[in-house]
């Protein structure tokens, strides 16, 4: 900990405020901001948590408030140039000898620093989710060191040909290959999927289309699979790699899918409007139902406990033969809407029974509410919002906490409260229920902590500076 502080809560926090009109905790927090915000500390930080956090929340700001007339104040350049200050000195972090980012980086000292866990790998999500915040400061600076940095990292990923567009979830900075087999879109390898389908819809560059259509198809034929009883599609893990058998485990983070990926096949339009569009495909329609089923399994999570919230990992109830490489006639079988049925399919352990306040299934309701207009989205957004209002605010009501056990009531809570709770998941909250033109899916890309930056065309160097390799 930094004796000055960093204020990750306030930074990661602004937009919050900014969207929600609240005028004067955001007149404290940005006078905070210019009089005590320091990045010249001796203090290590890591690299993709400070970028999606502190410099995606300072270009948020940034950007909202040249959009919002509340959150707009006279000179109005502090959310830039401490983003500006920040991110010069987050450049170490590419100085490896491949360009994949070290894992931290002493902010004071400008330092790199090696990851002091597996091996001195970096996640492959980590590195591979800094790009649409350095890309949107290229864009607002007009220096292109930025996105240079970012786009060289995704070169180095893709140049390594992984089948079905599926990556390994650790890369090292020394000479940028992968450091083991492992396969899954829960921690350590989410984000990467998700930043593939954004930075297309950020910048509109063909070759992100393509890389996220090639991993949605790895995904789907390698990861999706099915539960005994009711037949609901969750997304596995492959320990040993494609052709390994399907580890039958899905984290709470794989929820953002559902809803990236109804924002890649309809670019955010309203699914009726996108269905008109001439390039509308069936592959299209079977990426809306694979949303759609992994929504419901999503939503399953939080179902299915006593409380009403879900646990941080699922595990699943799948038949050795649906755990077997090949999709064999899992995809052709009926969902099951039979809670009885569904809660014979969850397994929540107990290591895995904690509720962290994590914000990814009502993002994913937020964006699927909006693309198809389905009320029931909104419902079960409720429903989990009053979860979350009788389990996890605190007895004197000023804030909110996590949980030890969704299974158990009472919930036995814990002393904790996420800079994302208030960053991300009451920000998608607060969307769902706002009305569909605040915050429109066709203007804007959420950063994977919910800051939402504008879409834009590239111009100059500003460029995707490379081509895929042939498969």
């Amino acid at each position: 900990m930094s004796p000055k502080g960093l204020g990750w809560i306030i930074v990661d926090s602004l937009d919050t405020m900014m969207l929600m009109n609240l005028t004067q905790p955001l007149a404290d927090a940005r006078r905070w901001l210019h009089r005590s915000l320091t990045w010249d500390q001796d203090q290590d930080i890591n690299t993709f948590e400070t970028t999606i956090r502190m410099m995606g929340g300072l270009l948020s700001a940034h950007y909202l408030s040249t959009q919002l007339p509340h959150a707009a104040f006279n000179i109005d350049s502090v959310y830039l140039s401490k983003a500006i200050d920040l991110a010069d000195r987050l450049l170490v972090a590419f100085d490896s000898d491949s360009g994949i980012p070290y894992a931290s980086v002493n902010i004071g000292k400008r330092q790199g620093i090696v990851s002091h866990a597996d091996g001195g790998a970096s996640s492959t999500a980590e590195a591979a989710t800094v790009q649409l915040e350095m890309k949107y400061l290229s864009h607002l600076t007009g220096n292109d060191i930025y996105w240079q940095k970012a786009e060289r990292v995704m070169k180095v990923l893709d140049d390594q040909k992984m089948e079905g567009g599926l990556l390994p979830i650790f890369v090292h900075p020394s000479h940028g290959r992968f450091t083991t087999r492992e396969i899954r879109l829960g921690s350590r390898g989410d984000s990467y999927y998700e930043y593939l389908a954004k930075q297309y819809l950020q910048t509109g560059e063909v070759i992100y289309r393509d890389m996220w259509e090639d991993a949605l198809g790895g995904i789907a034929k390698h990861l999706v699979t099915t539960t005994r009883n009711a037949a609901l599609k969750f997304v596995a893990e492959l320990p040993t790699g494609v052709g390994g058998a399907l580890s039958p485990k899905m984290d709470h983070l794989v929820c953002f899918l559902p809803g990236t990926i109804a924002m890649a096949a309809t670019e955010g339009r309203p699914l009726a409007e996108a269905r008109r569009d001439p390039d509308w495909t069936p592959q299209h329609e079977d990426d809306i139902e694979l949303a759609m089923e992994i929504m419901n399994t999503c939503w399953g999570m939080y179902a299915v406990t006593d409380t009403g919230l879900a646990p941080e990992i699922a595990w699943f109830n799948a038949t050795e033969a649906d755990l077997q490489p090949g999709p064999g006639d899992r995809w052709l079988r009926k969902e099951s809407s039979a809670l009885s049925k569904w809660k014979k399919d969850f397994i929540i352990k107990p290591l895995d029974a904690h509720n962290l306040q994590r914000p990814e299934t009502v993002e994913s309701l937020f964006m699927m509410y909006r693309i198809t207009g389905n009320a029931m989205y909104r419902e079960w957004g409720w429903k989990i919002f009053q979860s979350f209002q009788e389990h996890t605010l605190v007895l004197d009501g000023e804030g909110y906490t996590s949980l030890n056990d969704v299974r158990t009531v009472p919930a036995a809570t814990r002393d904790n409260m996420e800079s994302f709770w208030l960053a991300e998941t009451l920000k998608y909250f607060y969307l769902l229920f706002s009305p569909t033109d605040y915050m429109p899916l066709t203007e804007v890309v959420f950063n994977t902590e919910a800051h939402p930056l504008p879409r834009f065309t590239p111009k100059g160097s500003l460029k995707t500076g490379w081509a895929r390799l042939p498969r």
